[in-house]
């Protein structure tokens, strides 16, 4: 086992860490005060490969390790996790395009999807199918030259404003088998898009339902095969998994590295905040669950990246460890702040407002305690 990054990951980690200083650091502020969604900064970040990192190469992407993206987004999260976040959401849609698509889907969309002309949501959960994604509605009925779009989704990340739209919708009858997966373009006749959605964080990319009425969707544009769009959901969401662990990572690292900042400069009882042991342990707890969680993050990458059979129980885990740390960290960096975290002016409130829906998105962390407990439990995980 080598924890040690090589100097090409490192190198690659500095280019993003760069990046998010130069790009993000200026503006991520004002971006989450207006609500508004930097599009022309994300095909910047487009340029550099950032919309494409595990994309496959036919289509123009970097077909990077898991475990390299990592770095890429940790960096970036550090400074804005509501963006940042939209970037993995976006590489996961276009990796799904560039895998299973079709070669007439990879020629309209493919190169302008890894460039970041064109951005990408992601369309699983519905009203009425959270937790239990298997239960959706929404449907897709043969037609003679494709398929009907009917049905509607709910926290559609980037909705309204991005180009292209991964689907789900049952083509079959009730449960995973009956679900096919589907790429719409986001202004076909049909759709619709409800208000964005005032939310606690996240600000910087829209949040909207979709609807769809009577959406006419060619053939060529199912990924993969009828009833298979369950399984390439939930193959997303292992690499969503990771990629959303990996943004709370990100953030804490970026609270942390504010928090020590603050202990040295803020004087009380005539000395440095830095100099009170209680602190300096709140601050090293913050540290140790900050490093556990970057290497529970990479181990599951690695898995992933390997093709492990136990990848998606380590997905699980890496997801629910590091978006509870992360968040805590964030938390705990506020505090030592005392009244100024509170304030717009430092960046401590917006990383809790902005980590606090990592507990929550891509499967709630409820869910993931249900599929590492099942795995563990069918006998089929050995997690020595």
């Amino acid at each position: 086992m080598d924890f040690e990054l090589s100097e090409q990951q490192r190198a690659f980690a500095q280019t993003a860490r760069d990046f998010a200083a130069s790009e993000f650091a200026p503006h991520a502020a004002r971006w989450d005060r207006e609500s508004e969604f930097p599009k022309e900064t994300i095909a910047r970040a487009g340029a550099l490969g950032f919309c494409a990192l595990y994309a496959p190469e036919s289509i123009g992407g970097l077909a990077l390790p898991r475990l390299d993206a990592t770095l890429v987004f940790e960096e970036l999260a550090a400074v804005d996790p509501s963006t940042a976040a939209f970037l993995t959401i976006h590489n996961m849609a276009t990796w799904m395009i560039g895998t299973w698509g079709t070669a007439a889907m990879r020629e309209r969309w493919g190169t302008d999807l890894t460039s970041g002309r064109l951005l990408a949501s992601y369309c699983l959960t519905e009203p009425g199918a959270g937790s239990d994604a298997a239960s959706l509605k929404t449907r897709a009925e043969r037609s003679a030259d494709g398929y009907v779009l009917q049905g509607g989704k709910a926290f559609i990340s980037g909705a309204g404003a991005t180009d292209v739209l991964v689907v789900m919708a049952r083509t079959g009858g009730p449960g995973a088998g009956g679900i096919s997966a589907f790429v719409v373009p986001a202004d076909a006749p049909g759709v619709a898009y409800g208000k964005n959605e005032h939310k606690m964080g996240w600000h910087s990319q829209p949040t909207r339902t979709v609807t769809f009425d009577g959406v006419h969707v060619p053939a060529d544009h199912l990924l993969g095969q009828e009833g298979e769009g369950f399984r390439l959901a939930m193959k997303g969401l292992d690499g969503g998994r990771i990629n959303i662990a990996t943004c709370s990572v990100g953030a804490a690292q970026g609270a942390l590295d504010a928090a020590r900042r603050y202990l040295h400069e803020r004087q009380q009882f005539g000395q440095p905040l830095a100099t009170l042991q209680a602190l300096q342990f709140k601050l090293a707890d913050m540290a140790t669950e900050l490093v556990a969680a970057r290497q529970m993050v990479r181990l599951a990458a690695s898995k992933l990246d390997a093709g492990s059979p136990d990848a998606t129980t380590y997905c699980a885990m890496a997801k629910r460890f590091a978006t509870d740390a992360g968040f805590n960290v964030c938390n705990d960096a506020l505090q030592l702040h005392g009244g100024y975290g509170y304030l717009g002016e430092f960046p401590l409130e917006r990383l809790v407002r902005d980590t606090r829906v990592h507990q929550i998105l891509e499967g709630t962390n409820e869910i993931m305690r249900v599929i590492i407990a099942r795995k563990l439990l069918d006998g089929h995980t050995d997690i020595r």
